[in-house]
């Protein structure tokens, strides 16, 4: 689907249609409450809420403006009611309880230790290990899951699925890999290759990776 994209907003692309098919293929479409974090244009929360039915209802949560807005008008544009709410993280929907969490947060590991506050970077730089919105997720989001409710985050191995793992499992959940994808590196990674070597995130002259989707599931 063609979606409205603002300048300087995160094109959907691998990472997207990963997590999308990955929704699909696990038979999460029965979701009747679901959370899009870090929606961007929309496409992961306007698929869930075409998949979901007339009984789903889909929320989106960005931190930028301009991805609020322009997953507003992409719902308008589609009629699909899916709510957009900006905010940080979790922070917008804290008192709610949602059936199945979806979400894309940055992850590419970068020189700078703090997350950039603007420009096109805050949509993938994390910090140096690519995981300064990682950890915060994983930590928070069994507090916004409903008894028997699931969590699907998508990831690059550069960013330690490891600890994506042990920390969903340290607060209450049972977390796995449900999907995986290789892929040649795109002009971000390419252009930041040398600091990748330089922190043994890669071996020298590697220029792949592989995106994963971890899934975590509440006891009911």
């Amino acid at each position: 689907m063609t979606l409205l994209r603002f300048p300087g907003m995160y094109r959907p692309q691998s990472d997207t249609w990963l997590l999308m098919a990955a929704y699909l293929d696990e038979g999460l479409a029965g979701a009747r409450r679901v959370l899009d974090v870090g929606t961007g244009t929309g496409a992961v929360a306007l698929a869930a809420a075409r998949a979901g039915g007339a009984d789903c209802r889909v929320t989106a949560i960005d931190v930028s403006r301009r991805a609020v807005w322009a997953a507003r008008l992409n719902g308008l544009r589609r009629r699909n009611l899916v709510r957009v709410r900006r905010g940080d993280l979790l922070e917008p929907v804290a008192e709610e309880r949602f059936d199945l969490v979806l979400a894309n947060p940055p992850y590419v590991p970068a020189p700078a230790q703090s997350a950039p506050e603007r420009g096109p970077e805050r949509s993938w730089d994390a910090g140096q290990d690519g995981r300064l919105l990682l950890d915060r997720l994983c930590r928070a989001v069994p507090d916004v899951l409903g008894p028997g409710g699931t969590v699907l985050v998508v990831q690059s191995a550069l960013s330690g699925v490891g600890r994506t793992l042990r920390l969903l499992r340290a607060a209450g959940l049972r977390a796995r890999v449900v999907a995986r994808l290789r892929r040649p590196f795109g002009p971000v990674l390419t252009g930041r290759a040398s600091y990748l070597e330089s922190r043994s995130i890669i071996e020298p002259g590697c220029r792949e990776e592989e995106l994963v989707v971890v899934r975590g599931d509440m006891a009911a």
